[in-house]
């Protein structure tokens, strides 16, 4: 299947990579696929972005009490259990004739047995455990995507989608237009840093006529710049530049090196 005809589909797969239930081969092919297709890899770094801030909204939550409940019944069990064959243990076992060496066998024969007993409910305790604790975490987990879903249903929606890489294709800026706001969003996602005597330069790369400038970028990991819808479905590709501190006049072009670039796409999802 084309994911590139079928945004929906795209869309949710997209949203299953970043949630991380998307896995074995299909998630294999996924990262493939996002490996050339910026539409693909995109529709990834968008839903990353969007859950990256679950870990900040969410809130801590303990274990129902009926969790600990059961698991100090078990342990208190397993301690009379213990006991029991320890006050036992005296009378069944039997000195061996002869000698005191089958004696010393037997017993520490039933120590063992008595310590895998214990090993054997240490487990049965911590599986209890991790059921009823993963069943809990699943449905926290789904509250809160479904919350989530909402809050992004409420939000405006991404019109273009640019992921801008270097030459090697590592991604390090994720740049989005939203057409209610009048702003393109630009994250970093990628580690390069640029020296305190230089700038980031965003510049549009139109299919006629020279390169134009759409703003400095500031050190900011997210960083938002005015434009107009209009002026950004003329674009087909964006690119950054490493300029002097403060950037350069749009109408002479980049001066330093282009570090990042990548195509503007319509984003139907």
């Amino acid at each position: 299947m084309n994911l590139l005809q079928h945004p929906d589909t795209l869309d949710r797969i997209a949203a299953s990579y970043a949630l991380g239930s998307l896995r074995g081969g299909a998630r294999r092919r996924f990262e493939a696929m996002a490996r050339v297709q910026a539409p693909v890899r995109a529709a990834a770094l968008v839903w990353q972005t969007r859950l990256s801030a679950m870990t900040e909204i969410q809130e801590q939550a303990a274990p129902d009490p009926a969790v600990w409940t059961r698991i100090l019944n078990l342990v208190q069990a397993d301690g009379e259990v213990l006991k029991m064959q320890a006050a036992r243990l005296p009378t069944t076992v039997a000195p061996a004739v002869g000698g005191g060496v089958g004696s010393g066998v037997q017993s520490g024969w039933l120590r063992s047995l008595a310590l895998w007993r214990t090993v054997a409910m240490a487990g049965v305790v911590a599986t209890t455990l991790a059921l009823v604790t993963g069943a809990s975490m699943r449905g926290q987990l789904g509250s809160q995507i479904a919350a989530l879903r909402t809050q992004l249903e409420q939000t405006s929606k991404i019109a273009y989608v640019a992921v801008l890489a270097d030459d090697k294709a590592a991604a390090s800026v994720l740049v989005t237009f939203d057409p209610q706001n009048g702003k393109l969003v630009l994250q970093r996602v990628g580690g390069f840093r640029e020296a305190g005597d230089k700038s980031l330069q965003l510049w549009a790369l139109p299919p006629a006529g020279g390169p134009q400038s759409l703003g400095v970028l500031g050190q900011d990991r997210v960083m938002r710049i005015n434009a107009a819808e209009g002026d950004v479905r003329q674009i087909p590709m964006l690119a950054i530049s490493l300029e002097p501190k403060g950037g350069v006049p749009g109408a002479g072009g980049p001066t330093g090196p282009v570090l990042f670039k990548g195509p503007l796409v319509h984003n139907a999802l």
